[in-house]
C-alpha cells in the first residue's frame, strides 16, 4: 500500500485500487451539498469524489492542518476512578517525510496540474536536509489546496491556519494556485500573552492567510471591542446613569451635502439633524452641552458596534486549561475565532468546510451560527469527538440533522477498517460500539470507562478490541489477568469474528460483579462480535459515565463579535 504515514493516524496518500477498497461499501450513499455532514478519512479522497464535493459547491473554507512542526498531539480523556486524572492518546504525529514514495507520487502529480508549485516544492526539497520533510509537507498540502480551489465558490474564501515554520512556504504555493491578486489578508492571532524563548523574542502569535476566489467574494463587516486606551480617552463622559459616553458633534459646518439651519436655545448655526430630531434627542436625554451651552450627541459606548475588525486579533483569547470549552483536543482553537471568521465571510444557510475537522470547533461555530457545514477528518478519535460535542451542545435532537460518511456500518466495512488500520478499527470499536475512551499503549486495555456504584466511588470497566481471524481461550483469560490488575469489576470483549465455544464457556463461568446500588450480579466477563453490536445487542451493564471532556458554552465575561448590518 502507498502510504505517506505520519503515524498509523496519519494522512494518507491512496492508490486508485486502495480508494475502490476504501469506498467500496459506500457506493450507495447520496448526499445533498446543502446537507450537514462529517467524513470519516483522507480528505483527499474526499474532496475528488465529484458526487460529494462538485465544482463551486462551497462558500467557506477553513483549514487547521497540521504545521510540520515535528511534534506529537495527544487528546486527553477523563480517567475514571483516578479522580482528575487523565489518559491520553495521540491524535496525530505533525512530521513528515519525504522518502516515502507517495511523496514522489504527489510531486509527480503537481507536475503535470501545476508545474510551478511542483518546481516551487523541488526547490525547498534541495535546499538541505531539514527541507526535504517541508517539501513533503507541501506536496500533501498543495494536492488537497487545488482541490479546495475547485469546489470553493466565485463569491467564496479561505482561510488557512498556519504558524511561522511553513506559512511562508504556504502563501507561495496559495499564490500560485488561488492568483495573487485574489490574496487579501495575513492575518496575525495573539495566541498567548507571553512564551519564554532562549534566544529570540517571544513567539505568541499564530498566522491566517485570507484567501477569495474571486474579487465577487462575500463580505459582512464586523466589529471588536475598542482598546481600553480608546475607551478611556475618548469615553470619558458618565450620564446620571453611569452610562459612558462620547460626545459628537452636531454641527454640520463643513459638512458635504450641507445641513439644516436653525436657532436652538439661543445658538443659530448650521445643524446635522432636522429640528424634530434635536426636540427628540434633546427629550430622551441624548444631547451633552458644553460649559458653553454647545450641543453635543451622546454616543454610548454600550451601544458602539466597536472598531472594525483589524489584521492583527489580539482580543480573541486562546483556551486555557481552566475554560470550559476545552475538550482536551491538540490545537483546539476557540469557538469566537471561526465565529469571526465565519460571520464575515459568509452568509446564513451557506455551506462551510473545515477539511482537516478534528474536535469539530469549525462545525461547532456554524451551527451555532445556522449555516450548513461539512467536516472531514482521517481519525475516528476526531469524527466521535465532534458528534459527542455537538450531542453535549445541542442536544441528542442534533443526530438527526447530520450524515456521517465512511462510518462502518456492517460487518464487511468494519473488516475493511480492520484491513486498514488495526489501530483506527480499535478506537471506532471502542467510542463508537460502547463509548469507552480509547487507550496509549493500552497493556492489554483498549478502551475504558466506568461507572458508580453505592458508596459514590467509581469501578472501572475495561476494553479489549480483537479485529484478527484467530480467536482462542486464551485470549479470555488474558483479559481476566487484566481485568485482576487493572483493579477493574468489568471486562468487555469485542471481537470482529465469531468467538470460539471455549471463550464463551469461560466468559459465562466467570464470577460475576455484585453491584450493591442496582443490588444484582452483571458477568465480570462479556463478549459480543462487531455484528450484534451493530444490530443493537447491547452489554449487560450498570449506567456508566462517558470519558468525554464535555464543552460547555462560557458564562459571565467573554468575547463577543458583532457584525455589521
Amino acid at each position: 500500500m502507498n502510504l505517506l504515514e505520519a503515524h498509523h493516524y496519519g494522512f494518507k496518500f491512496l492508490s486508485i485500487l486502495e480508494v475502490v477498497r476504501f469506498r467500496s461499501y459506500n457506493l450507495n450513499e447520496k448526499v445533498m451539498m446543502k446537507s450537514n455532514a462529517l467524513f470519516y478519512g483522507d480528505n483527499l479522497v474526499w474532496l475528488r469524489d465529484r458526487k460529494y464535493f462538485p465544482d463551486e459547491s462551497v462558500d467557506l473554507i477553513y483549514l487547521d492542518p497540521p504545521f510540520n512542526s515535528k511534534a506529537d498531539y495527544n487528546v486527553l480523556f477523563n480517567e475514571p476512578g483516578k479522580g482528575k486524572s487523565q489518559a491520553q492518546i495521540r491524535a496525530f504525529d505533525d512530521t513528515w517525510d519525504w522518502s516515502s514514495e507517495s511523496s514522489g507520487m504527489a510531486l509527480n502529480e503537481l507536475a503535470q496540474n501545476k508545474p510551478q508549485v511542483a518546481e516551487f516544492i523541488s526547490w525547498v526539497s534541495q535546499q538541505g536536509k531539514n527541507q526535504e520533510s517541508m517539501a513533503a509537507y507541501l506536496s500533501m498540502m498543495s494536492i488537497r489546496l487545488i482541490e479546495l480551489h475547485r469546489i470553493l465558490k466565485q463569491t467564496g474564501s479561505l482561510y488557512i491556519h498556519c504558524d511561522p515554520t511553513a506559512s511562508h512556504y504556504i502563501k507561495m504555493v496559495l499564490d500560485t494556485i488561488f492568483g495573487e491578486e485574489n490574496y487579501r489578508n495575513e492575518i496575525i492571532w495573539k495566541r498567548q500573552s507571553a512564551h519564554s524563548d532562549s534566544r529570540g523574542y517571544g513567539a505568541v502569535h499564530d498566522t491566517l492567510l485570507f484567501y477569495v476566489k474571486s474579487n465577487e467574494f462575500i463580505w459582512n463587516q464586523t466589529y471588536q471591542a475598542y482598546d481600553d486606551d480608546y475607551v478611556e480617552q475618548y469615553y470619558r463622559y458618565n450620564d446620571r446613569s453611569g452610562r459612558q459616553f462620547m460626545s459628537g458633534d452636531l454641527g454640520a459646518a463643513g459638512l458635504q451635502g450641507g445641513g439644516y439651519e436653525y436657532e436652538w436655545k439661543g445658538i443659530k448655526r448650521v445643524w446635522r439633524v432636522p429640528y424634530e430630531t434635536m426636540e427628540r434627542l434633546d427629550s430622551e436625554g441624548r444631547i451633552f452641552y458644553t460649559r458653553n451651552g454647545i450641543p453635543r450627541i451622546k454616543r454610548y459606548l454600550d451601544e458602539a458596534k466597536g472598531m472594525p475588525v483589524q489584521d492583527v486579533w489580539t482580543d480573541l483569547e486562546s483556551l486555557r486549561s481552566w475554560h470550559a470549552e476545552r475538550l482536551g483536543y491538540p490545537t483546539q482553537k476557540p469557538l469566537t475565532l471561526l465565529e469571526r471568521i465565519i460571520l464575515s465571510s459568509c452568509n446564513k444557510d451557506d455551506i462551510v468546510l473545515d477539511p482537516f475537522c478534528g474536535c469539530g470547533t469549525t462545525i461547532d461555530a456554524a451551527q451555532k451560527l445556522e449555516r450548513n457545514w461539512l467536516g472531514i477528518d482521517v481519525t475516528w478519535l476526531a469524527i466521535d469527538l465532534v458528534e459527542k460535542r455537538l450531542k453535549a451542545t445541542y442536544g441528542s435532537k442534533v443526530a438527526g440533522t447530520y450524515e456521517v460518511h465512511g462510518k462502518p456500518y456492517d460487518v464487511a466495512s468494519a473488516q475493511a477498517l480492520a484491513n486498514r488500520s488495526k489501530k483506527e478499527f480499535e478506537i471506532w470499536a471502542v467510542t463508537s460500539l460502547v463509548g469507552a475512551g480509547p487507550r496509549e499503549h493500552d497493556g492489554g486495555v483498549d478502551g475504558i470507562f466506568g461507572f458508580v456504584e453505592k458508596d459514590k466511588k467509581t469501578r472501572i470497566i475495561i476494553v479489549q478490541v480483537k479485529g484478527g481471524d484467530v480467536l482462542n481461550p486464551g485470549m479470555v483469560r488474558d483479559l481476566i489477568g487484566t481485568l485482576k490488575k487493572e483493579g477493574a469489576a468489568i471486562g468487555l470483549l469485542i471481537t470482529l469474528k465469531e468467538p470460539t465455544k471455549g471463550m464463551m464457556k469461560l466468559a459465562i463461568h466467570s464470577e460475576p460483579y455484585k453491584s450493591e446500588l442496582w443490588d444484582r450480579e452483571f458477568p465480570s466477563i462479556q463478549i459480543r462480535t462487531v455484528g450484534e453490536l451493530l444490530e443493537g445487542k447491547v452489554f449487560d451493564l450498570p449506567p456508566t459515565q462517558s470519558p468525554l471532556k464535555k464543552a460547555k458554552l462560557a458564562k459571565g465575561k467573554g468575547q463577543q463579535i458583532h457584525q455589521g448590518l
